[in-house]
């Protein structure tokens, strides 16, 4: 009798073996934070065992509240998860499956949510204004302007600029240049940031250094230079 209840659980487990979905998240670690529509790709692959009908094989996309269905793309599933105004979010992939004959079965990939990193773009690297004709009262004025998209909002809470270098020719020229905007500048998500600049020099240049209270980016440089043109 036992010789034959072994017998049976034999092909019971080669059953139960057999009838499994392998799902594989191949969505990056990070991604680069996008403000416009603020949609990131979610990749992911399949591979199904024979007790699998085929065709029933579905993927989710699940983080924030949101259930995102992924469409089968040749080899891989793909969906957009939006998000903005964050420096990462939770991804878990859900699959749902059923069995020749049996019911239908689910699958958390991983079992606890990944977190994707969103990074803030780099902010303004250089900027260059006009600085033709007869200096106006006050001076030439141009503008840097600054975008953060990782968190709600954020503010510039100092600016300043400084020489290019150690060079007499260069501390003078950044001396030349004033900031006219008043701190702290608070930016919403998404919005440009202003900060105001004048010269009382022609061809005044240095870099404009902003200090924020972005956990990111607690500080930048932008390279700034007036000169005619």
């Amino acid at each position: 009798m036992l010789k034959l209840i072994r017998l049976t659980c034999v092909p019971v487990a080669l059953m139960l073996s057999a009838c499994d979905v392998q799902v594989r998240d191949e969505t990056p670690a990070e991604y680069p934070a996008n403000h416009d529509i603020g949609m990131y790709d979610i990749k992911a692959t399949v591979t199904r065992d024979t007790l699998v009908t085929p065709g029933s094989v579905f993927l989710f996309a699940l983080g924030d509240n949101q259930r995102i269905p992924l469409s089968q793309e040749g080899s891989e599933w793909r969906g957009l998860y939006s998000v903005r105004c964050q420096s990462r979010f939770p991804l878990q992939i859900l699959a749902e499956w059923k069995l020749q004959g049996l019911s239908v079965r689910h699958k958390l990939v991983p079992p606890q949510p990944r977190q994707i990193k969103l990074r803030e773009p780099p902010l303004t690297y250089s900027a260059s204004f006009d600085s033709a004709g007869k200096a106006p009262k006050g001076g030439w004025v141009g503008s840097v302007q600054y975008r953060f998209v990782t968190v709600p909002s954020a503010q510039i809470t100092a600016a300043r600029v400084e020489p290019s270098s150690e060079a007499a020719a260069d501390v003078k020229a950044a001396k030349a240049i004033s900031v006219l905007t008043p701190l702290p500048v608070v930016a919403g998500c998404g919005d440009l940031a202003e900060i105001r600049l004048a010269a009382t020099d022609a061809h005044a240049h240095g870099t404009l250094a902003i200090d924020t209270d972005h956990p990111t980016v607690p500080h930048w440089q932008t390279r700034v230079e007036f000169s005619p043109k």
